[in-house]
């Protein structure tokens, strides 16, 4: 509907009415809105916008919208951007940029800023120095409460959370930290060394941005202080970086749980060449590995022949332990996601899914067991079969389910890598194992 609205107006040539219309608008309804247009209309309208209002519009754009943006720019209208934009946000930026649109990017930044991204861009990728932003708020522990008002008076512009400050040493070393709140509403001659926190918590650059999510939330802060080894504050990570990670991270384990090498792209904007590419490598592994029921299947050929109704469960027997292992896992893997579990409880979980497994697996025998001898006229010592195995198959696929993550989390995998497609692999193998040496002893008398 909005974007029918400017569409209208851009016919008519109104250009007042569109940027009246676009005022009344937030910064993401905006942003929304700039990214259903293509490139010479997209331009028109972001020039109608205000200098401050297109910094902010620019940062939630998507990146083939800022792309666009950027090439039609003058170096003045670039620069006039990015002095605006805060600094976490220009590195994301500059890191999905193609290298012409970094050189102009980088060209018209000045030399101190320059260096300050360059620094950003050196930290590994995914770790607390990539996502974190130098523009925060210190104050030295001599100030009082006076001095330390003053100064983010003068420097809040250039401030990305004024919420939180923090405190630090001579040598820059982080020692306290202090919330504007409590500044507020203290003396303006109390020193801040007697007034700051000392009990805080912060993180390295080199840690992982998912244990840098882990404490935010466990902690429930909306900033989190960033240091070197030696304790020196080098910048902060805002609740919304945070929120990135969290999308970031979910992604690429609903990614690896199907089986599909992660993507950063959009589903529209990817090419389907790239899309089989990413795909086709865990089908060829998963359709090798399928081999090995074949095979299981082979050696047992005289029990099949012998008892041609066996050939009937195969599907419903694999299939219940593929699902068992599947919940099992994606429970496991969610826990271990959401920091509920360590490795280090591994016996703890065995123990809880054997518990689990035990219930669930008596009660779908029982009821399997009574459905073939009832509706399906199953001869009695059949249906024991697929009802016994039925019994280790579930108990053994949600242990296996829940064993495996803790594995992958223990040799500093993806925990989702162990689940979906490769465990209902490995299930497959074992059902039809299991399956057949129950055959085999129950059925002596039958099989030739």
């Amino acid at each position: 509907m909005k974007n029918n609205t400017i569409q209208t107006l851009i016919n008519e040539k109104k250009y007042f009415e569109i940027r009246k219309y676009l005022n009344d608008l937030n910064t993401i309804e905006v942003s929304e809105l700039l990214n259903q247009f293509e490139s010479s209309e997209l331009i028109m309208i972001f020039r109608l916008l205000s200098k401050n209002r297109a910094a902010d519009v620019f940062s939630y754009l998507d990146t083939e919208h800022q792309e666009m943006i950027i090439n039609t720019m003058t170096d003045v209208e670039t620069k006039n951007i990015f002095d605006e934009l805060y600094f976490d946000d220009i590195v994301d930026i500059i890191e999905e940029m193609p290298a012409n649109v970094v050189k102009k990017i980088l060209k018209n930044t000045d030399t101190k800023d320059r260096h300050l991204i360059n620094q950003l861009l050196k930290y590994p990728d995914n770790s607390a120095g990539s996502i974190m932003t130098t523009e925060y708020m210190d104050l030295k522990k001599d100030m009082n409460v006076s001095q330390a008002l003053s100064k983010i008076r003068e420097t809040i512009e250039d401030t990305e959370n004024v919420y939180t400050c923090y405190v630090i040493s001579k040598d820059r070393k982080l020692e306290g930290v202090i919330s504007l709140k409590e500044l507020i509403t203290s003396d303006d001659d109390v020193i801040l060394e007697n007034l700051m926190n000392r009990n805080f918590v912060s993180v390295h650059t080199n840690d992982d941005q998912e244990e840098v999510a882990e404490i935010i939330k466990k902690y429930d802060l909306i900033v989190l202080p960033v240091t070197d080894v030696e304790g020196r504050l080098l910048g902060i990570i805002t609740i919304d970086d945070v929120m990135d990670v969290v999308e970031q991270e979910a992604t690429e384990d609903f990614h690896r749980m199907a089986g599909i090498s992660p993507v950063e792209e959009s589903y529209l904007k990817t090419s389907a060449f790239k899309m089989a590419r990413q795909r086709i490598s865990w089908l060829i592994i998963l359709m090798i590995s399928a081999t090995f029921t074949g095979r299981i299947i082979k050696n047992y050929e005289s029990v099949l022949q012998s008892v041609v109704i066996l050939s009937s469960f195969i599907p419903m027997l694999m299939d219940t332990g593929g699902n068992a292992g599947a919940q099992s896992s994606t429970i496991v893997v969610r826990a271990l996601a959401l920091g509920e579990v360590k490795p280090k409880d591994t016996f703890k979980i065995l123990r809880k899914e054997f518990c689990i497994s035990f219930i669930v697996a008596v009660v779908l025998a029982a009821i399997n067991y009574l459905r073939l001898i009832t509706m399906t006229r199953t001869p009695l010592n059949v249906a024991l079969v697929v009802s016994v195995t039925l019994i280790f198959v579930v108990m053994i696929s949600k242990i296996i389910g829940a064993f495996l993550p803790v594995v992958a989390k223990s040799l500093k995998m993806d925990p989702a890598i162990m689940a979906g497609p490769l465990i209902t692999t490995i299930l497959d193998a074992l059902t039809l194992t299991i399956y057949f040496k129950f055959a085999t002893i129950f059925l002596s008398n039958i099989i030739k």
